[in-house]
């Protein structure tokens, strides 16, 4: 089992969970994280940090896509270790349906 970042993190980007992430297991995207499943242990501090609840466990129902995308993108995103502030939009956009194919990018984000 790993956790997984989902829709709702995009044009978010809390970084809250980066800070209590024992392993280090978060990269950044231009406009979300992402969780590499392969060095995520499965404690799960990560996921009550989250403040827009967009880190699931992969146990969920219907969570395939997101499981792939967070795989696919880690190996090609810098790593994030340190807590930075939230998107100007975020409180905004927290909850907005349909982000995905609105506003999704893969491009990479700073990281630390």
């Amino acid at each position: 089992m790993t956790y997984v970042v989902v829709e709702n993190c995009i044009k978010c980007k809390y970084t809250d969970c980066v800070e209590v992430c024992p392993v280090d297991c978060f990269y950044e995207g231009e406009n979300m994280l992402v969780i590499h499943p392969d060095e995520c242990i499965d404690c799960g501090v990560c996921e009550p940090e989250c403040p827009a609840e967009a880190i699931k466990p992969d146990t969920e129902p219907g969570l395939e896509k997101w499981l792939k995308l967070n795989a696919d993108l880690a190996p090609n995103w810098p790593n994030i270790t340190v807590k930075r502030d939230p998107l100007p939009e975020a409180k905004e956009m927290d909850g907005h349906a349909g982000k995905f194919d609105a506003f999704f990018t893969d491009k990479p984000g700073k990281g630390d």
